[in-house]
């Protein structure tokens, strides 16, 4: 096989990719400085942003799955040089984030009474409150800002939402720090103070992407005369057959991943200690490849709209080798370091929880030779999935990952973890069997379709 007609694409799909891997690193580390913050506060506060984040997050996974529909029609309509077909499918799609960002917000405050059913200490519960009640809110800027996002994707401009997170960042350290701790005459208000400090820095990355984008030559044009008198229920239909499915398609694989947690904490918190820091290894690594995800979209949406199919197929098997390469980078260095990297989340020098913490370093250390193999599934998985959004293959990708995650994965999980001796390690290994299939019938899908697409545009 010549490998050089794949090999020559990286450096511009590595071009396309990094803002995207950057700003997802980005979201993540709001998350990761909520937790540092908050746990000085003590194991109660931290277990109730743990709790509440589980919450917002499979929220958060259903907005950014479905505004990711707005990225290939953009893409295809660039191809087509149609910038009214352009200016359209912004205008509707950010319409459809605002009501759909809003309605999220709803269905997560109205559905705070399961933390009850879920057998969590009150005093949890309690604190977990009012911190998702203002986290919930923070999702309608979020989710506008995906319509913001994935339109300039769409014009294969990755960068500027990197620099809308990284502001974002900058702004929720200091309002976290302020509101968490009362310093520098604002109020002390311990947990309350990360949610309000992730409100309003979510707020000011979405003005960020709106002025940056309006005053940009490239896309101001886009943004002029948007009247409800436009608005056809033809295009919101368009958008939504596509947005819809692919929301299901990130609900299923964020949820198994929630359910993992939920398993582990029922084996007991060193389970779940040893759960989290593989889940944060793992979840790092895998940002890379939804870089790639997106790259795909891009890429491929765009060669559909130019009907350039041959190179379509090309194009898609360069981000996938190249995905593959990294994803095997990543799981060498969990296959060395996997008796090391747990290491880095635990105080090792407190000699009042050496025991604990040799139980929760023997545990990672398996996860992580588990995750070690699937990455490269787990890779395959979402760089596959973008591959297929961007030829606007949505609906049957998403009953594939429902059989893929939830007939196959969980079951598995569930009866390693909780019937077997294996404990987090047989949840693990569900994980494993979900993310594999998905990556081997997902390829097959894809395969199919565009080799269909070739013969049928010869």
């Amino acid at each position: 096989m010549n490998f050089t007609k794949y090999t020559k694409e990286f450096s511009y799909n590595l071009r396309l990719a990094y803002p995207v891997i950057l700003g997802m690193l980005g979201h993540t580390l709001i998350g990761i400085v909520d937790n540092f913050m908050v746990g000085n506060l003590g194991s109660t506060e931290l277990a109730a942003v743990s709790l509440g984040n589980s919450f917002i997050f499979i929220g958060l996974s259903l907005g950014i799955g479905f505004s990711t529909a707005i990225t290939p029609l953009i893409a295809e309509a660039d191809a087509e040089k149609d910038d009214k077909k352009i200016r359209t499918t912004f205008h509707h799609g950010l319409l459809l984030c605002v009501f759909l960002g809003i309605a999220i917000f709803a269905l997560i405050v109205l559905s705070k009474p399961i933390m009850s059913l879920m057998n969590q200490p009150e005093a949890v519960v309690k604190l977990a409150t009012p911190y998702i009640d203002w986290v919930a809110f923070s999702l309608i800027p979020v989710i506008i800002f995906q319509g913001y996002k994935q339109f300039a994707d769409g014009l294969s401009q990755t960068k500027y939402s990197m620099y809308a997170i990284y502001l974002a960042n900058v702004v929720h350290i200091f309002f976290n720090y302020v509101l968490i701790y009362g310093v520098w005459g604002f109020p002390k208000l311990g947990i309350l103070g990360a949610a309000l400090g992730t409100v309003i820095s979510r707020i000011m990355m979405v003005v960020f992407m709106h002025f940056i984008l309006r005053k940009n030559t490239n896309f101001k044009r886009y943004f002029k005369n948007f009247t409800f008198k436009e608005i056809r229920k033809s295009i919101l239909k368009k958008i939504i057959n596509l947005g819809f499915p692919s929301a299901l398609q990130m609900l299923f694989e964020v949820t198994l991943f929630t359910a993992a947690i939920w398993l582990s904490g029922t084996l007991g918190k060193n389970s779940q200690a040893a759960n989290q820091i593989a889940l944060i290894l793992a979840s790092t690594t895998f940002m890379f490849a939804m870089g790639f995800s997106v790259t795909a979209m891009i890429r491929l949406s765009f060669l559909k709209g130019s009907k350039d199919f041959k190179n379509l197929i090309r194009i898609a098997r360069s981000i996938f080798l190249l995905t593959i390469i990294l994803e095997l980078f990543f799981g060498l260095i969990f296959v060395v370091f996997h008796n090391y990297l747990p290491h880095f989340f635990l105080n090792m020098s407190d000699v009042a929880q050496s025991i604990d913490n040799q139980e929760i370093i023997s545990i990672a250390s398996k996860l992580l030779l588990i995750a070690a193999i699937f990455q490269i599934s787990d890779g395959i998985q979402v760089v596959v999935l973008g591959a297929l959004r961007g030829l606007q293959d949505v609906k049957v990708p998403m009953y594939i990952t429902f059989i893929a995650y939830w007939i196959i994965g969980f079951p598995i999980s569930y009866y390693l973890g909780k019937h077997t001796n294996l404990g987090t390690t047989g949840i693990w290994i569900g994980l494993l069997a979900g993310l594999s299939s998905a990556a081997l019938f997902l390829y097959i899908r894809f395969s199919r379709l565009s080799k269909k697409m070739v013969s049928e545009n010869p």
